[in-house]
C-alpha cells in the first residue's frame, strides 16, 4: 500500500520533517511493507524554507547579516537551481526571535535586507517571499525601507522603524528604491486576512504579538494611514499577512499575492504524489475551521478530493466541527491523555499515532502491498 505523509509542522513542537519521520517510524513497526512517501508540507509560514530545501535537489543556502527585531543576526535564504530565491520572513523578522514581544517597536527591516540581497544576486530571477510568523505590524514599511523606499512624516523626516509611528506618515519616496528581480516577486501568504478591520493585520493578529487594546488601535490607525497614502484599501484577501507586509510589498514592490500552500504544493509535487497514492495522511497542531482556509490541511484535502484518494489527519488537537470534514482523525492529545502530555513528548506520540493508524488499516483487513508487486 502506498501512503503519502504530507503534514504541516506542529507549531511550537515539531517541524514537518520531524512529524513525517516520527509517523513513518511508528507506521513501519506495524506495516513494514507499506510504501511511505514523505512529502512534508508548509503554507508560507515558519518552516517553509526547510520544506522547500528538502524538496528541491541542488538548492543552496545563502546567509545574510541583517538587523532583526532584537538586534543583528545572520539569516539564511535559499537559492534554487531555476533562479528562484526563497526568503522566509520568520528567519530575519520573526516573533520567535524576540524574548519579549514588542508590538509597536518590532519591524521587518531584516527581512527587507534579505530581499535586497536576493534581488541583487546575479543568479536570482524571481523571489518567493514567505510571510508567516512575523513579530511586527508595520505594513512591511521597514522591509521596504531596506529596499530603498523612504517613509516620510512631518517636516519630511524619515519615520522610525516599526508600527508605532506609522499613523504620522505623510508621503513615500520610492525614487531610489531597488527594483525587483526580472521575473518579479511572489508573496506566499498563509492567511486570507485583509489589511484593515477586526479580521485584519492589527485587529486579528496584533494581540498575539504583544499588543493591548490601545496598541491595536494605534497600529490599525497606522495601517489605515498607509493605505490612504498608497491609495489601496487593502481589501484583497491576504493583504494583512505578516502585519500587512503583504500589502506593502504588493503595492510598492509590485509583488504578486499567492496562497503559500499552493506554491509549496507545486514545489513538492504534492498532486502527483497524491494521484499515485492509496491513502494520504496530512495534519497540523490544531484542526479547526481555519485549517481549510489556505492552510496545508485544506490544500492536501483538495488534492485528495480531486484524486479520489482517502484522506486521514493526524493533529495535536481538533475541533468537533472540523473532524467531520476528514475521513479519520487521530489526535495526539487523546493518545497521550492530555494536550500537555502530548506537547511534552511530541515525537514519541507522533510515533504512537503512526502505529495506531497502521493498526487501523490492519483491523480493516487492507493488505500491505509493496509498490513493486502492485506495479506488476
Amino acid at each position: 500500500m502506498r501512503v503519502v505523509l504530507a503534514p504541516d509542522s506542529f507549531k511550537g513542537t515539531l517541524n514537518a520533517q520531524a512529524v513525517v519521520e516520527a509517523v513513518a517510524e511508528g507506521w513501519s513497526d506495524v506495516r513494514p511493507r507499506d510504501e511511505l512517501v514523505r512529502v512534508p508540507m508548509a503554507d508560507g509560514g515558519e518552516g517553509t524554507l526547510d520544506v522547500v530545501e528538502a524538496a528541491t535537489p541542488g538548492s543552496r543556502r545563502v546567509h545574510t547579516r541583517v538587523l532583526g527585531p532584537a538586534g543583528p543576526l545572520v539569516a539564511p535564504w535559499l537559492l534554487l537551481e531555476d533562479g528562484s530565491a526563497v526568503v522566509e520572513l520568520a528567519r530575519a523578522s520573526g516573533l520567535p526571535l524576540l524574548t519579549t514581544r514588542d508590538a509597536l517597536g518590532a519591524h521587518t527591516f531584516g527581512f527587507g535586507q534579505q530581499l535586497a540581497a536576493a534581488a541583487v544576486h546575479g543568479s536570482v530571477r524571481r523571489i518567493l517571499a514567505t510571510l508567516g510568523g512575523s513579530a511586527s505590524t508595520d505594513g512591511g514599511t521597514a522591509a521596504l525601507a531596506a529596499l530603498g523606499h523612504r517613509f516620510l512624516g512631518p517636516d519630511n523626516l524619515r519615520l522610525p522603524l516599526g508600527g508605532r509611528h506609522l499613523a504620522r506618515l505623510e508621503r513615500i519616496d520610492s525614487s531610489r528604491a531597488l527594483p525587483p528581480p526580472p521575473e518579479g516577486v511572489d508573496v506566499l501568504v498563509d492567511v486570507d486576512a485583509p489589511l484593515l478591520g477586526p479580521a485584519g493585520a492589527a485587529g486579528a493578529f496584533a494581540v498575539q504579538k504583544g499588543a493591548g487594546p490601545d496598541e491595536v488601535a494605534l497600529l490599525e490607525a497606522g495601517l489605515r494611514r498607509l493605505s490612504q497614502v498608497v491609495g489601496d484599501d487593502g481589501s484583497a484577501p491576504g493583504s494583512g499577512a505578516a502585519g500587512g507586509t503583504a500589502f506593502g510589498l504588493v503595492n510598492l514592490w509590485g509583488a504578486r499575492l499567492t496562497a503559500g500552500s499552493d506554491a509549496v504544493a507545486r514545489l513538492t509535487r504534492l498532486d502527483e504524489h497524491v494521484e499515485a497514492a492509496d491513502l494520504v495522511v496530512t495534519g497540523e497542531g490544531r484542526l479547526d475551521a481555519q485549517s481549510f482556509r489556505g492552510k496545508v490541511v485544506g490544500r492536501v484535502a483538495a488534492s485528495a478530493r480531486r484524486a479520489r484518494t482517502p484522506l486521514w489527519a493526524l493533529v495535536g488537537q481538533a475541533d468537533a466541527d472540523a473532524v467531520r470534514r476528514v475521513a479519520s482523525v487521530t489526535t495526539l492529545s487523546d493518545l497521550a491523555g492530555s494536550a500537555e502530555a502530548a506537547m511534552a513528548e511530541p515525537a514519541a506520540w507522533a510515533r504512537e499515532a503512526g502505529r495506531a493508524m497502521a493498526a487501523r488499516l490492519d483491523a480493516a483487513g487492507l493488505p500491505s502491498t509493496p509498490s513493486a508487486e502492485r506495479a506488476s
